[in-house]
């Protein structure tokens, strides 16, 4: 069941202009990661999004990803079934620990 947006503006010069009245969105919470290999390692998780989401197929979606430690992020390899996440430690002397992140999808 999804929740239905009645009111939604589409500025001008907006790249969103395929589908004006409405903003489709789904989220994951606690994505497992695991940990790095070492000082500095970055680790990358590959998120499936089920085909019933209707991800568009070319990856213009926008992806946020939270994270629950200290870390920078990046999302790579966007399909229309899911993407990859890559997280790295803040700081180069740091090893990132198995953890969980959280994802936010909208298109």
């Amino acid at each position: 069941m999804g929740l239905d947006v009645h009111t939604i503006e589409v500025k001008a010069g907006s790249a969103q202009t395929a589908q004006q009245d409405r903003l489709a969105y789904w989220t994951q919470y606690g994505v497992a990661n695991v940990a790095g290999g070492g000082a500095g390692a970055a680790v990358t998780t590959a998120v499936a999004v089920p085909a019933a989401a209707g991800l568009p197929s070319n990856g213009n979606y926008i992806v946020d990803v939270e994270a629950s430690q200290d870390c920078t992020c990046y999302v790579s390899s966007k399909t229309a079934t899911g993407f990859n996440v890559t997280l790295t430690p803040r700081l180069a002397a740091n090893t990132l620990a198995a953890g969980t992140f959280n994802v936010q999808i909208c298109w």
